[in-house]
């Protein structure tokens, strides 16, 4: 099925590197014309390069495709308005939005600052509310859209010293959920993905003991490019039937995830006390416990 997204206009934010980029790239390769939302902030926010942008808007244009450049920040209200906007002005109209723009703040939770906090959390979940929002007045007055967010394993299982990146991006996963709810009636659909690439973003993480080195060198496998067609095939009229899911591609591999659901209940027709919860619920419901797991001890194995 090529050019998929023939005649369609995608915004993509923080497309000037990795997992953007190649988003970017691949959905003008398939007929999209895209907008490029980047500020070309350090990874952690900081400073802004038009370089990242124009980099990758040459190698849309290098490759026949078609493309704008946005350099508006997605973590204010009005900024947002005026992505969208710039996707009017150049192309007509909005189809497409992927929340891919994101910094990292890490710090263990006890040290960690409220600048830490509120840096990431705007950039993540405000960032995809306020782009997201801009965007639905559109999709519903032309009765159709799609919305891929980017969330991340470190959210939806757990990592160490990203209390704020996890907030985020669990929180991104349930506003997707949230839209995709509110927005169906309209033919508006909206997915996640938890990407696996070595990017930016990922290259800090730790590399000291032979069991990360290791770790680092499987994610060092893992280009972001692999995560480029799953965004493609969410964005299109293929997926129209897919909606509120949340995907991993890992090299060749591809995830969807089970979703929070109670799994065990108790019952107790006098009702709970305290210690009638710890002497005859606790061991019953303890069954369905969760283990204590970062993502790292889920994916542990080597990626096919």
């Amino acid at each position: 099925m090529p050019n998929m997204l023939e005649g369609k206009v995608a915004i993509v934010t923080g497309a000037g590197n990795g997992i953007g980029r190649e988003i970017a790239i691949m959905m003008a390769g398939q007929g999209a014309k895209v907008i490029i939302n980047d500020i070309g902030a350090s990874v952690t926010g900081e400073g802004t390069d038009a370089t990242p942008a124009q980099q990758t808007k040459a190698i849309i244009a290098q490759n026949g495709g078609q493309s704008e450049i946005s350099s508006e920040s997605v973590s204010s209200w009005a900024s947002a308005q005026k992505i969208v906007q710039s996707a009017l002005d150049h192309f007509g109209r909005i189809d497409i939005v992927v929340n891919n723009a994101g910094i990292l703040r890490d710090q263990i939770f006890h040290r960690m600052t409220p600048e830490e906090w509120d840096a990431v959390i705007a950039v993540h979940l405000n960032g995809s509310f306020y782009v997201s929002r801009a965007a639905a007045t559109h999709f519903r007055q032309q009765q159709s859209g799609a919305y891929v967010h980017m969330s991340s394993t470190s959210g939806l299982i757990g990592n160490f010293g990203q209390a704020n990146y996890s907030a985020a991006k669990l929180g991104i996963a349930g506003l997707s959920k949230s839209i995709a709810l509110d927005m169906a009636r309209f033919n508006v659909r909206s997915n996640c993905i938890a990407p696996f690439a070595w990017s930016r973003m990922t290259g800090t993480i730790p590399a000291e003991t032979p069991e990360q080195k290791r770790r680092v060198e499987r994610i060092m496998q893992m280009t972001p490019d692999k995560n480029a067609p799953l965004a493609v095939f969410l964005a299109s009229d293929a997926a129209k039937d897919v909606t509120g899911q949340i995907f991993s591609p890992r090299m060749n591999e591809l995830f969807v995830y089970s979703q929070i659901r109670p799994i065990k209940s108790v019952h107790r027709e006098n009702g709970w006390t305290p210690e009638a919860i710890a002497e005859y619920a606790l061991p019953s419901l303890a069954q369905g416990f969760s283990k204590l797991e970062r993502s790292g001890d889920v994916f542990c194995w080597d990626p096919i």
